[in-house]
C-alpha cells in the first residue's frame, strides 16, 4: 500500500477533468466529419456536441477540429488524440465485458467485417443464433469496400474484433484464421464467348480482356499469384467492386472474369470453365493473434467454430 509520504512524491497529473463522453463525442465527429451528422448519430443537440468538444479542447490546450464551410477536419493535434481516443474507448468497453462475463453475462460490442461474398455459409443464421443466446449484445456488421485486405489490416489494427474474409497465407501475419468453406474459382464469361472445352490453361488468356475486382480482394490477390507464377501478363479492362456489376460487364461482352464459383451460378448468360493452376477461394473467420478477444468477440468465434467443427490457428 502506498504511504502518504509516497503519494506526495506522485507527480500531479494535468487535465484531468477530460470525460469519456467528450472523447467519444471527439471520436463520432471525426468519424462523420459534420457536426450535424454527428450530433445525429449521438442522439445530442448540435449546440451540446460543440460545447463538449470546446471544452475538450480547453482541457486539452490546443484545437482538435479546423471549422470550414464544408464541415471539420482533424487538426494534427485531432490526428494524434484519434487512436489514442480509439484506444482508450475500446479498453473501457473492454473492462465493462470482463465485469459482465464474471457474473455470466455476455454483452458490449460485436464488430464483425464482412466480405462481400458470403454464399458459402449462411451468416444471418449465425448471428440470429448468437443474438439468441447473447441479446445484450449489440452485432455490427462491417462492410469493407476494400475486400479482405483491408478487413484483415482492420482485425490486426483493433478496428474490427473479427471478420469473415479470405485471407491467403501471406496476410496472415498477426491474425488467427479458421477456415469455414472454400469453392474453385473459374473463369466466367459471355454465353457466346469461343471457350475451349474442358479446363482452361492460364497460357490460353494470353491477351483476353479482364473484368476484375480491385486489388485487395481475395481473389484478385490469387488470380494475380497465379498469373505472376505462370508468366503470363493480362489486361484488367476495368475493375469493380461490387459482384453484380461484375457479372453485368461479363454478360455485355466487356471482359471474361475470374471469379468464385458460386457468383457464376447465380448469375444469368455466363458460362464458365475451371482454370487449371488457380488455387480455391473460400470464407475464413479472422481473429487478431495479438490482443485477447471481448467476451462478446469470444463467445461469437466459439459459435462459428464449434458449428463448422473447425479451430482458430494458434
Amino acid at each position: 500500500m502506498l504511504s502518504n509520504e509516497d503519494l506526495r512524491s506522485l507527480p500531479s497529473i494535468r487535465g484531468i477533468p477530460m470525460e469519456l463522453r467528450q472523447l467519444e463525442h471527439f471520436v463520432v465527429l471525426a468519424e462523420h466529419s459534420s457536426f450535424t451528422r454527428a450530433a445525429e448519430r449521438l442522439n445530442l443537440v448540435q449546440s451540446a456536441l460543440s460545447v463538449s468538444i470546446r471544452k475538450l479542447e480547453k482541457d486539452l490546450g490546443a484545437a482538435l477540429f479546423e471549422r470550414t464551410s464544408r464541415g471539420v477536419r482533424l487538426t494534427q493535434a485531432g490526428e494524434a488524440l484519434l487512436p489514442a481516443a480509439l484506444r482508450v474507448l475500446r479498453e473501457v468497453e473492454a473492462a465493462r465485458d470482463e465485469v459482465a462475463a464474471v457474473r455470466g453475462v455476455v454483452r458490449g460490442r460485436l464488430r464483425i467485417g464482412m466480405m462481400q461474398s458470403l454464399a458459402l455459409i449462411d451468416a444471418g443464421t449465425l448471428f440470429t443464433k448468437f443474438h439468441r443466446a447473447h441479446p445484450g449484445v449489440v452485432i455490427e456488421p462491417r462492410p469493407a469496400p476494400g475486400g479482405s485486405l483491408t478487413l484483415a489490416r482492420q482485425v490486426r489494427d483493433g478496428d474490427l474484433d473479427l471478420a469473415f474474409a479470405w485471407v491467403p497465407p501471406a496476410w496472415a501475419h498477426g491474425l488467427r484464421v479458421a477456415e469455414l468453406a472454400r469453392e474453385p474459382i473459374v473463369l466466367a464469361a459471355p454465353a457466346d464467348h469461343r471457350l475451349p472445352d474442358g479446363e482452361v490453361r492460364i497460357a490460353d488468356l494470353d491477351g483476353e480482356a479482364f473484368v476484375d475486382f480491385p486489388e485487395g480482394w481475395g481473389a484478385r490477390a490469387l488470380t494475380d499469384e497465379a498469373f505472376r507464377e505462370a508468366g503470363v501478363r493480362r489486361s484488367v479492362a476495368v475493375e469493380v467492386a461490387d459482384i453484380m456489376t461484375c457479372a453485368e460487364l461479363v454478360r455485355a461482352g466487356f471482359g471474361v472474369a475470374i471469379v468464385p464459383r458460386s457468383h457464376v451460378r447465380r448469375a444469368r448468360g455466363l458460362v464458365w470453365r475451371r482454370v487449371a493452376g488457380l488455387p480455391p477461394w473460400g470464407v475464413s473467420l479472422v481473429a487478431p493473434s495479438g490482443r485477447r478477444l471481448t467476451s462478446a468477440a469470444s463467445a461469437f468465434a466459439d459459435l462459428v467454430c464449434t458449428t463448422f467443427g473447425v479451430t482458430l490457428s494458434p
